[in-house]
């Protein structure tokens, strides 16, 4: 994470600017600067999840009871010394980055196979060396915080732009986390959460000031210095030939530093003794070897720019240099000059007028044809001599000008609008002057006519089909002239688009924001031109929505990746007034209801909902590694088995509450399991739910609180678990194993390749947690490690995630509480019993000689082999397996996929 080398290269060559401080000390100078100020920290809490990990067994699924006490422990220590602390967590992956982002998924995998690989051969938990984050542990952190009463917040885009705005806009104490790319933004103090030491406060602040001096430029330098060196925009090849000339030049090499330390060194140099030389009079694409590269640079540049900052890398020419452009040099003389030119008498008015001088030989200017002297005079604006004729049909003498392209003297007239002097044309028609304008790109003259409700010239095309002069206006895009028309409605003109494919001109709609055009329809309702966009594969038209909250159009049920560039981000490439850019988060959206869009985004934010907000906004969600044996062929993914519930959970949020789902735009899926080369995302299709009186809309389930809407929620929830059938059987369930069981029957009618020892494994260590203490599950010892068992143990908690995300689409239902892993799964205590089951131990002795436990027990395994039953699902033992089939049981590909010929999965 963060910026290319930057990490070793502080560690080796830089130590300096790593000072050792103590946050009590720093808390209470905070209070002294700031009187009535809290002290705070913000947190990210993304990159502290290693460091929080604390318990030892981290392979079985998550040691949740322990991990929850971690985390309390941690915060008690700050609130102790009164530091507030703010926690941000990433809420989405952006475009820019999702190329790192697979890079590191497709690492992980690599890493998850040698984990297996040595529970195989050893049996026994890899050392810490081969750690790997417990599943869903960044999803269950954000809970765990808020159940301990810390602000928790998700971001919008990734957290580190977030963390490092919010400690610059709210003078907090500084930022705890372990990302260079802090170094980078200019924030508040940055300090280390992998030295932090819990019990004495103190850990390492990394000086972005003395990184500066070190290197000899200045701190609004250093993103220029992060994106040549590679960070998570740019990639790290990118300018590799360009460091490595940097480092050919540098004349200061020094022999004990690494190469890595050296080139760091020599691109700094670079921009302290070059670019600073040319800054403010050259582009860097002047100075740079940006090539095609120049629209991603610029944007990973404005990405370290916080609200209110500027960077004095993005050139801007002076105004005034902008003005002097746009004059046109002076000809003749003016009181300024304080010379004489000749005189002549316009016989229209009878007064003297000036007569031109040629600026090259300082003489009078004469008409080549008539070896005459033009007359001259002088626009009250530009202060300048023009030259002059007299047309035979009017007599009176008029401004004349110099085409560019023909280089003749052609007439002017007074623009009545502007005031300004253009030229003027014979329109073949009518033989009438006309007046022109001349479009900067093709340099020719085109004739212009008066629009009648604007009163302003605007130039004229000759339609080939009608022959008629056709008005004109100029596309911002391609700095080319478009034909226009009149909306009917508006009485203004707009520009017009032709269709390659049926030769017709289409009115255009231009994006007020983008200043892009767009090609419109007119709504049959509204009598209103709506925005269309061109679908590739039909090549028809599309309308496009607008979601009132964000202002952004998306065409309904579009591919969210059909996009143009500039709705994403404006190309800092192509505007001049860079030095005020900043990111923007902006999101096209699948939902254009503005109450339920506010409500999906402030429980994202808030840290209360998982993936809706992204489903709803971009239509494009992911999921990270889980601990998934690739050569398990018996045991699906958990991409693959959850599925079907996130696929009813799409009808439910993209749909309009009908039953139907075939209207529904697909969903963009980043899931992480063996063979996917994450190459692009699976387009995956919503799933009609079954439920009884039909899917209920959002605004019911979200906004309503009327009683029996409660009832509504339920239902939708177990429609999305597709177990409408069982719905009275699960509702008597006590809390928290309701929803435990709801899991587990998902589970077993999805994956037929589960028994009924696991099932009993599962229920067992549900009920024995909660007589337990941490203490306890602590001392707990395994005999071994079974492989089938750790996958079995991440397949449950990424359940757990699931429940997550169908309780927040339908309204919350049930309490998030009832399944935090904390409450119902523990990873040792599952193994302990998964191996007991194996071995053939008796009810009794899985839950310990507990007559209570016993009893509910049987109640709990009771539910779920009915619910089961109803699915036509038999729960038997493995015994019954290998009485029927010697050896081990053969998998069938795809045989688990109880939807697999329309759920929509992609191939």
């Amino acid at each position: 994470m963060g910026v290319r080398g930057l990490q070793g290269f502080v560690g080796s060559t830089c130590p300096h600017i790593c000072t050792v401080v103590n946050f009590k000390e720093l808390a209470e100078h905070h209070r002294n600067q700031h009187p009535g100020c809290t002290p705070t920290i913000v947190v990210d809490a993304m990159c502290c999840l290693r460091y929080w990990y604390t318990p030892e067994s981290w392979i079985c699924g998550g040691q949740w009871r322990e991990y929850f006490s971690s985390l309390r422990d941690f915060v008690k220590t700050f609130t102790t010394v009164g530091i507030k602390l703010i926690f941000f967590f990433d809420g989405m992956v952006e475009q820019e980055k999702r190329d790192e982002w697979v890079k590191r998924r497709l690492k992980n995998n690599r890493e998850i196979s040698r984990i297996f690989h040595y529970i195989k051969s050893h049996k026994e938990q890899p050392g810490r060396n081969m750690f790997f984050i417990p599943s869903g542990l960044a999803i269950f952190t954000r809970f765990a915080l808020k159940a301990l009463g810390q602000e928790t917040l998700c971001s919008l885009q990734e957290a580190d732009y977030e963390v490092a705005s919010y400690g610059f806009q709210n003078n907090c104490l500084g930022i705890l986390g372990e990302d260079t790319d802090y170094l980078i933004y200019d924030t508040c103090p940055y300090f280390s959460i992998g030295d932090l030491c819990l019990e004495s406060l103190s850990t390492v602040m990394l000086c972005r000031k003395k990184l500066c001096e070190s290197l000899n430029i200045n701190v609004a330098d250093l993103p220029l210095l992060a994106c040549l060196l590679g960070n998570d925009i740019i990639p790290e090849g990118m300018f590799e030939s360009f460091r490595y000339k940097c480092l050919s030049s540098y004349t200061s090499v020094k022999e004990n530093f690494d190469k890595k330390g050296n080139i760091i060194l020599a691109v700094a140099d670079h921009i302290s003794k070059v670019l600073h030389s040319h800054q403010g009079e050259k582009k860097l694409e002047d100075m740079l070897p940006l090539g095609p590269n120049k629209a991603l640079f610029y944007k990973g540049v404005a990405s370290y720019l916080l609200p209110g900052q500027k960077s004095p890398w993005f050139f801007q020419k002076p105004k005034s240099l902008i003005s002097l452009g746009k004059q046109v040099v002076s000809m003749s003389s003016d009181p300024e000059c304080k010379q004489g030119v000749p005189m002549c008498i316009d016989y229209g008015s009878q007064q003297g007028l000036p007569m031109c001088t040629d600026p090259e030989s300082n003489q009078g200017f004469t008409d080549p044809e008539s070896n005459q002297g033009f007359p001259m005079c002088t626009p009250p604006k530009s202060n300048q001599g023009i030259p002059m004729c007299t047309p035979p049909e009017s007599k009176q003498a008029v401004p004349m000008c110099t085409d560019p392209e023909s280089k003749q003297e052609v007439p002017m007239c007074t623009d009545p609008e502007s005031k300004q002097e253009v030229p003027m044309c014979t329109e073949p028609e009518s033989k009438q002057e006309v007046p022109m304008c001349t479009p900067p790109e093709s340099r020719q003259g085109v004739p212009m006519c008066t629009d009648p409700e604007s009163r302003q010239g605007v130039p004229v095309c000759t339609d080939p089909e009608s022959r008629q002069g056709v008005p004109m206006c100029t596309d911002p895009e391609s700095r080319q002239g478009v034909s226009m028309c009149t909306d009917p409605e508006s009485k203004q003109g707009v520009p017009m688009y032709t269709d390659p494919e049926f030769k017709q001109g289409i009115p255009m709609y231009t994006d007020p924001e983008f200043k892009q055009g767009v090609p419109m329809c007119t709504d049959s309702k509204s009598k209103q031109g709506i925005p269309i966009y061109i679908d590739p594969e039909s090549k028809q038209g599309v309308p496009m929505c607008t979601d009132p909250e964000i202002k952004q159009k998306l065409p309904p049920g579009a591919d969210p990746e059909f996009k143009l560039e500039a709705l994403m981000c404006t190309n800092p490439a192509i505007k001049e007034d860079l030095v005020n850019m900043e990111p923007e988060v902006k999101q096209v959206t699948l939902v254009s209801d503005p109450d339920i869009l506010k409500v999906a985004r402030a429980d994202h934010v808030q840290a209360e909902s998982y993936l809706v907000y992204n489903i709803m906004s971009s239509g494009e969600i992911e999921c990270s590694n889980t601990l998934e044996d690739a050569l398990d062929q018996a045991l699906p993914s958990q991409a693959f088995v959850y599925r079907p519930v996130r696929q009813r959970v799409y009808s439910l949020l993209l749909g309009d509450g009908g039953d139907g789902a075939g209207t529904c735009p697909t969903v963009k899926e980043w899931f992480v399991y063996s063979g996917n080369p994450l190459r692009h995302p699976d387009l995956v299709r919503p799933l009609q739910m079954n439920i009884p009186g039909g899917t209920p809309n959002l605004k019911l389930l979200w906004l309503n609180q009327e009683p029996g809407t409660q009832a509504r929620r339920v239902e939708a929830l177990l429609g999305c678990f597709d177990l409408s059938s069982s719905r009275e059987e699960l509702q008597a369930v006590e809390n928290p194993f309701r929803a435990l069981c709801c899991l587990l029957t998902y589970l077993f009618v999805q994956v037929d390749t589960l028994c009924l020892e696991d099932l009993h494994a599962f229920i067992a260590q549900a009920l024995c947690l909660q007589g337990k203490s941490t203490v306890q599950l602590v001392d707990l010892q395994l005999d071994y490690i079974d492989s089938r068992a750790v996958q079995l143990g991440s397949l449950l908690v990424r359940g757990l995630t699931t429940l997550v995300l169908v309780n927040s689409a339908c309204g919350f239902p049930w309490r998030t509480s009832d399944f935090m892993p904390w409450n119902v799964f523990d990873g040792k205590l599952f193994h302990q019993k998964y191996l007991q089951s194996e071995k053939g131990y008796a009810v009794e002795a899985l839950v310990e000689h507990n007559r209570s436990r016993l009893t509910r027990f049987h109640a709990l395994k009771s539910v779920v082999c009915k619910a089961c039953a109803k699915e036509n699902r038999r729960i038997v033992s493995r015994q019954h397996w290998r009485s029927h089939q010697p050896g081990s049981r053969q998998y069938e590909p795809d045989h688990w996929r109880r939807y697999s010929s329309s759920s929509g999965w992609s191939n």
